[in-house]
């Protein structure tokens, strides 16, 4: 079931989503070659504590307060002091926080050092792909008119959209309905409606958009080895407006 957002509840997941985009202005810049991902996580996680918040992901008993994917980790990596950022590593943070019951959800791909350009390129279409799913997110539009926008441009770059994975709606809860797929599909189609609360994320691969699950039983790795890009922002849709409530830039 849908659940569509009042104003007070809105107004609850901005104040967590706001938070969310201030821990990553500050604490983006500290992540760095030689640093374990535990040690990343362990930033994130006393950022979200000590401004009243705790981690969203412990709500699903993921064992870790942020999901750090490397590389060919499409998501859901878990932290450890054994995985070393190396120079040339994407690194994708995935992080939500609940606050009072409220959830924000936001993922950045970050680039360590000097990194194939063939990575970077990807990253900036991943961005590209998060930038046009937000634009169809209107009303009146359907969760497809979301999908296609994103597919389109990463099938154009020849990249592989990943189809096991998907966003979804937030805000009450880490996941609720609809499901927002990136790349087109048969299924529930809901019209996009005012109080709707998503999170829409890309998941684009280098190569094929096959995935795999490791041996954790949480991280996703993409089926050729090759890099996979993360980015995802939580928005909130008016009737004459989309809000992107985890900007970076909230406050411009």
């Amino acid at each position: 079931m849908i659940i569509l957002k009042t104003e007070e509840q809105i107004a609850g997941i901005r104040k967590v989503c706001h938070i969310t985009a201030d821990m990553f202005n500050e604490l983006i810049p500290m992540v760095k070659a030689g640093m374990s991902t535990k040690q990343v996580d362990d930033l994130f996680k006393d950022y979200m504590l000590s401004h009243g918040g705790k981690p969203a992901w412990w709500r699903e008993d993921f064992p870790g307060a942020t999901c750090i994917s490397i590389n060919n980790e499409v998501i859901h990596g878990v932290p450890s002091k054994k995985h070393i950022i190396k120079d040339g590593d994407l690194v994708s943070i995935d992080v939500g926080i609940d606050m009072d019951g409220y959830i924000s959800d936001t993922t950045h791909s970050l680039l360590i050092g000097n990194v194939n350009p063939k990575v970077k390129k990807l990253q900036q279409v991943t961005e590209e792909c998060l930038r046009a799913g937000i634009a169809a997110c209107v009303v009146g539009n359907r969760i497809s008119d979301i999908a296609n926008a994103v597919y389109e441009i990463a099938d154009r770059n020849g990249y592989g959209v990943v189809y096991d994975f998907c966003g979804h709606g937030v805000g009450l809860d880490v996941h609720e309905d609809p499901s927002v797929p990136n790349c087109p599909f048969h299924g529930a189609n809901p019209r996009i409606k005012p109080g709707m609360v998503l999170a829409i994320e890309p998941m684009i691969n280098l190569g094929v958009p096959d995935v795999e699950q490791g041996d954790d039983g949480w991280t996703i790795y993409t089926a050729d080895g090759k890099v996979s890009c993360h980015e995802e922002h939580t928005v909130a849709v008016f009737e004459d407006h989309t809000e992107v409530l985890t900007a970076l830039d909230y406050k411009n």
